[in-house]
């Protein structure tokens, strides 16, 4: 969602402000500001809707002065993006400055009481309503700033990250949260704020993650102070940023999505190393081993996700079912949460995320823990909210991902759930030495696969140019590969705003063939797999219909390559490693025609990399 970026030091604030608006753009970007306490003690807003670069055209002329700043990037909730919407927001005096992430759920009846104390409002966010909210208690009981922060959050529902600043106090700021992601970067001397590390890494490695219903005030020349809203003084260890400046670089590349996709050899590697012992044979996975008897012992595993998190998800569902023999249930987070869902003590919730904050995936977990069942949680992130709310995990270790459409975060969930099936599967002895092995073996050479695929990424560019013209796309695939075709449709319309649909391939003749013509591509997945000769039929149907058939095949493929109209060539592969090949192409292809189509890739209308609200 929005970005958060915070200074109080002996440096300018308004470099490194600008400087961490741009590496946390990509959570938000409909608007963008910042608020200074000048040399004379004034505070100074300013703020425009559009992205970092209208802020700092915005400020080429305006007084930036100053050695304490607060700093947003906003994705839009309650009003529309405009230059009035944008955070920071000013109390009614002026005295404080405020930036929020996260949804005010009652902001209407603590507007309704502020409007009776006499209190006007400029815009239409909830952020504004917070920041009157403040005031209004700083002044009703003549309390601090941290004082009148922590009152007020006691009648708040809702999440919130936010910090804030006064007016005359340029050695003072207070932040806070609850529900969404916040982090205290403690220098030589100087504080940092972030809605994430990538704001905070070039100057410190040393953090501290704030907890839900925490308070921090910082002050020059003192330790950081933090107490609960309900006044409890909290000691937190200072953590170690497991982040490299370069990791959040394009290093060259026009787009990090394309970086990223690049990077997913590498990735690989990072995900499983000191995890699969190549010369042994076997993966060791740390919290399978300190946990299997709860894998041994449960009736079900239930996997909760977002997105693409929930196709990597659907994958798990088929490893897991196949190699262990457990009965698993794949839910969006957003519906499971809602629902009354039937959980037993003793199953297994496995929450996936990229970001490790997804609001509706810490729900569900909330969710799952009170009705008994253990958490096992697989997310990207060190130190983020589920990895904390989980009861044992695994990292993916992808690396920061900064494109806002995933691409190396999905293919490492992938290969950490295939690599938990298979810890599992061999203790449960529920799959075979020999299949054991041959999918290990091939995970050991699954980089070098990759690479063959990418090698051949000028090719997909210039077949991408081709479809442009679409307005509408079905993807088809089956088994592993009906999860890959919802990703592909996904990556598809993210980012290139083009409609598309995945189907499980057998599923056209039930509804979306009436679809097909000679203006509908399909994009088939169509490996050499148990269901080849089925896919193959899938395909004739569309070319009996006209349509457009592009096709994932294997390498040496004929009878498919002979009525396609194009293929792309994936290498041979363990059936259950087909997906990590399979939707490698499926990114370039869609990365090369949102690029053809003019779109913003890294970061594409309406979407933010991580959402933290409902």
């Amino acid at each position: 969602m929005c970005g958060i970026v915070g200074y109080l030091g002996d440096k300018q604030a308004y470099p490194i402000l600008i400087k961490g608006l741009k590496r946390l753009e990509y959570r938000g970007y409909d608007s963008a500001g910042c608020a200074l306490l000048n040399e004379n003690l004034e505070l100074k807003v300013y703020k425009t809707k559009g992205k970092v670069s209208s802020l700092e055209e915005y400020c080429k002329d305006k007084d930036v002065s100053g050695t304490l700043g607060i700093a947003h990037t906003r994705w839009a909730t309650h009003g529309e993006p405009n230059d009035t919407n944008a955070h920071p927001h000013y109390s009614q005096s002026k005295n404080l400055a405020l930036i929020h992430n996260g949804i005010i759920e009652n902001y209407l009846s603590i507007k309704q009481m502020l409007t009776k104390n006499g209190y006007k409002f400029q815009s239409q966010t909830d952020t504004e309503v917070l920041v009157q909210a403040i005031e209004f208690v700083k002044t009703k009981y003549d309390c601090s700033l941290f004082e009148a922060v922590k009152r007020t959050l006691h009648f708040v529902i809702g999440a919130y990250a936010i910090c804030v600043i006064e007016k005359g106090k340029n050695d003072t700021l207070v932040a806070a949260r609850k529900g969404s992601p916040l982090i205290v970067g403690i220098g030589e001397g100087d504080f940092f704020i972030g809605s994430d590390a990538t704001p905070i890494v070039e100057y410190t490695n040393n953090v501290i993650y704030l907890d839900d219903e925490e308070v921090v005030l910082l002050e020059k020349g003192n330790r950081p102070l933090i107490n609960t809203i309900n006044n409890e003084e909290i000691e937190h260890d200072i953590s170690k940023i497991e982040l490299e400046l370069n990791d959040i670089e394009k290093q060259g590349y026009p787009h990090f999505m394309l970086k990223e996709i690049f990077e997913q050899p590498k990735s690989f590697d990072l995900c499983m190393n000191g995890r699969l012992n190549v010369e042994k044979k076997e993966i060791k996975l740390s919290g399978i081993i300190d946990h299997i008897d709860k894998f041994k012992q449960c009736n079900k595993i239930i996997i909760t996700a977002c997105g693409t998190s929930w196709h990597a998800g659907l994958i798990g569902k088929y490893l897991f079912e196949e190699f262990c023999r457990i009965p698993v249930v794949v839910e969006v987070a957003s519906e499971f949460r809602y629902r009354n869902p039937v959980i037993k003590q003793g199953d297994i919730l496995i929450p996936i995320s990229q970001s490790g904050e997804t609001a509706d995936t810490l729900a569900a977990i909330e969710l799952a823990r009170k009705k008994g069942a253990f958490i096992y949680g697989i997310c990207n992130v060190v130190g983020s909210s589920i990895a904390r709310a989980t009861d044992s995990g695994t990292y993916t270790h992808a690396g920061p991902e900064i494109g806002v459409a995933s691409t190396k975060a999905f293919t490492t969930q992938v290969i950490v759930l295939t690599m938990m099936a298979l810890s599992i599967g061999k203790e449960l002895k529920t799959i075979t030495n020999e299949k054991y092995e041959s999918i290990v073996k091939e995970l050991c050479n699954i980089n070098e696969k990759v690479e063959s695929i990418l090698e051949k990424a000028k090719e997909i560019e210039q077949i991408s140019k081709i479809f442009t013209y679409a307005r509408n796309f079905m993807y088809l695939g089956r088994g592993y590969n009906y999860p890959v075709a919802l990703e592909g449709a996904l990556k598809l319309k993210e980012i290139s705003y083009i409609h598309a649909e995945g189907y499980p391939a057998a599923e056209m003749k039930h509804g979306p063939i009436a679809l097909i013509d000679d203006e509908m591509p399909c994009v088939v997945i169509a490996p050499l797999l148990k269901t080849y000769e089925k896919v193959l039929s899938n395909i004739e149907e569309i070319r009996s219909r006209k349509g457009k058939i592009i096709a994932i095949v294997t390498q040496g493929d004929k009878d498919i390559k002979n009525i396609a109209d194009m293929c792309f060539e994936i290498p041979q592969t363990e059936e259950c490693l087909t997906s990590i090949l399979s939707v490698i192409p499926l990114q370039l292809f869609s990365y090369y025609v949102a690029v053809e189509k003019g779109r913003d890739v890294d970061q594409p209308r309406n979407l933010a990399k991580s959402v933290t609200v409902e």
